[in-house]
């Protein structure tokens, strides 16, 4: 994998990401936990593509990232003539793509409980969304705990103590790493961002999360960023 910054020269940058292969198109790692998902998810299982990230908050984001998508929103997925601007689109694309490798569980119930999941966080966990927004480079234990929050936190709990009792067998949360992991690595961050308790069984898969080596790339990555997200940054809780 190899990066490319925006620059001046944007129709030739475009015309770069157009090139045959795939092009991930982010936002800053430390923000963006959207982008984060399928980045992990490729980086996981050793999917080569071109990294162009894109700064938010900044007076020219939502040009540049028009650019690449209609949706003026990252991830974005490149595939020579194909747009791909949904994160679990995304997941779904690189695992028909790549059929030899497992992004999915092998097993049928495995496989249906880790859509399952996915899908719930992808549309669901609003609250733990704008009260926890990501930060990783921050620290803010025991900040943004709305009723409805530790409500986001108990249930993503739930979820997790499920797919890791019936599949996980002390591993992720299907035994070898999936998307459902990449899907949840963004969580993983904003627990340990808000110093969010959890049962030892679930500490320890955080553990592990963090230490997989797409999780802690993408980790390294937000913290050697010296950009700041002003909006985001003000998301964020007083200490």
């Amino acid at each position: 994998m190899h990066t490319t910054e925006l620059d001046p020269k944007l129709a030739e940058t475009l015309a770069a990401a157009r090139e045959p292969g795939l092009t991930l198109v982010i936002g800053n790692k430390n923000y963006s936990s959207w982008s984060m998902r399928p980045w992990v998810a490729m980086k996981a299982f050793n999917i080569p593509f071109t990294e162009v990230r894109v700064l938010l908050d900044q007076p020219d984001t939502s040009h540049n990232l028009s650019l690449y998508s209609a949706s003026g929103r990252v991830p974005v997925l490149l595939a020579g003539d194909m747009t791909i601007w949904d994160s679990l689109a995304i997941c779904e694309y690189l695992a028909e793509q790549f059929p030899d490798k497992p992004l999915w569980p092998r097993d049928v119930a495995a496989r249906a409980l880790a859509r399952s999941v996915c899908a719930e966080m992808h549309s669901s966990f609003s609250s733990l969304r704008s009260t926890m927004s990501m930060n990783i480079k921050g620290s803010y234990p025991g900040k943004g705990r709305t009723p409805a929050t530790q409500a986001d936190i108990g249930r993503i709990s739930e979820m997790w103590e499920e797919c890791l009792s019936r599949f996980g067998h002390n591993e992720f949360l299907f035994g070898e790493f999936s998307i459902a992991d990449a899907f949840f690595a963004p969580v993983v961050c904003r627990f340990k961002t808000y110093g969010v308790v959890l049962p030892p069984a679930l500490s320890a898969y955080c553990e592990r999360m963090r230490s997989h080596p797409a999780v802690d790339a993408w980790i390294a990555g937000a913290l050697a960023e010296t950009e700041t997200a002003p909006l985001h940054d003000a998301e964020m809780p007083d200490d």
